[in-house]
Order: C-alpha cells, then structure tokens, then sequence
C-alpha cells in the first residue's frame, strides 16, 4: 500500500504485487499531490491538482531511506516501483535518483507507474529511458470520458496524454505494458473500448493489462467489473498480449 498523508518515509514495502512480484514502493511526491483527481483512486480524492514539477523530497533523503532499507530486509524485492500516493513524474528529482539507483544497485529491476499526464514533456521522457519497465495508463481518449474518469489537472488533455505516449513508444526501449483501467457505465462501452483499442494499436504496446477496482475509491459509484464482462472487455484488445485483473 502507498505510504499515507501521517508517514515520513518515501517507502512502502515491499508487497506482493499481483503485476510484478514482490515490490518496493519508492513515493516521491507529497500524498494525494496528482495531475488527476481520479474517481477510482484507491488512495483517496486529489488534494493538491497539479501539473508543475517540483522537489516534493530531498534525493538524498530517498536514497539513504533505500540503503538502510534494502541493507535491512532479508526477503529482498524483486523490482523497485516508483509509484504512490500520487504522480511520480511531478518529482523533479526523478531522473536523478533513478540515475543512482541503477548505479548503486543495478541488479533490481525498476518500475514506473505514471498516469501518462506529464508524458508529453520531452524532459520527462529522457529522465524515464533507464527504467526496465513502464506502465503508463490511458483510461480514455474520448474528452468525455476523460473528464468523467480523470478529472485532470489544467491543460492536460487526452490529446495530449496520447502525443506523450506515442512519443513514448518511439523513443523508449524497455517494456511498455498499458494499463487501462475500467470504469463501468462510462469506458466500457462499445464506442469507448473501439477508441481505446485504435489508440492501444497505435502505441504497440508490449501489453495491454485491464485493471478493476480493488478496494474502495474516490467516489462510491465506482464498482468492480465482473469476470464475466471483463472477459468480454479483453475480447476488444485481443490482438494484444493482454491480462486483467479484478478484485481479489
């Protein structure tokens, strides 16, 4: 679980991951501090909407946090996830410290999860290139819906969320797994699942996963989706290496 608003570190974990084993959660940004508001956050509603860049933590505050940390445990992670209560790409300092996790410990796999928001920024993108692994999510391409989803930030645009993925695909050369993240009643329609899937298609990703609600999110009305319908939903992406997952 992502670390909460009365906890000091920028760690949490490791947990067992059901996308990517057993993983180390590196949050470097304020709690609840997004580019997006989205109704299905499991960590709660958005408190500080944001699209500015900024040192949320000192870079050595973290890397000494992970150095006691990975010194102490003995059932070590198998992949260091930026990710948390918020966007991790609002961090400035991503980039640095990612720059001396892979020198200082070059045998973890490391992982970001971004909601895409900031991908257009070429700065972002060529402080993300080490990263072993990428999932970027894109909830929906139709501005409706991604209004009714996201909530975002001022200027954030699902135009512009593409532009920054697609750039993505061209330039980054490690696993690029898509998450799309299934709100019912509103992006698991016929016409918004067929716009997904022709974005999904002009990205390549090197997957596709399909995400539920878990555990309770930003607003009530959110459910889960059945295994039933989305077997159905993963029929639409089936020219994809696609999985999903659904609640436990």
């Amino acid at each position: 679980m992502p670390r909460t608003g009365n906890e000091t570190s920028c760690l949490f974990g490791p947990v067992n991951s059901r996308r990517l084993g057993r993983s180390l959660g590196i949050d470097l940004v304020k709690f609840k501090t997004c580019t997006f508001n989205c109704v299905f956050c499991e960590c709660g509603r958005t408190t500080n909407l944001t699209a500015e860049r900024q040192i949320f933590i000192p870079t050595e505050k973290v890397l000494k946090e992970l150095s006691a940390l990975l010194d102490a445990i003995k059932d070590k992670p198998d992949v260091l996830t930026f990710s948390g209560g918020g966007e991790p790409t609002l961090a400035a300092n991503l980039g640095e410290i990612l720059a001396e996790i892979k020198k200082n410990y070059p045998s973890y796999k490391v992982c970001l999860l971004t909601n895409s928001s900031l991908l257009s920024d070429s700065q972002v993108r060529a402080e993300i290139k080490p990263v072993d692994i990428v999932i970027p999510s894109l909830n929906a391409v139709s501005p409706a819906a991604f209004q009714k989803i996201n909530r975002p930030s001022a200027g954030v645009t699902p135009e512009k969320v593409l532009s920054g993925l697609l750039d993505l695909r061209r330039e980054y050369h490690g696993q690029l797994l898509l998450e799309i993240f299934i709100v019912p009643g509103i992006n698991d329609t016929p016409p918004e699942l067929a716009l997904l899937r022709e974005a999904a298609a002009l990205i390549k990703p090197d997957g596709v996963q399909l995400n539920s609600l878990d555990r309770a999110g930003t607003e009530d009305w959110v459910k889960p989706v059945s295994a039933e319908n989305m077997q159905k939903i993963k029929e639409f992406f089936k020219e994809f290496n696609t999985n999903y997952y659904l609640k436990r």
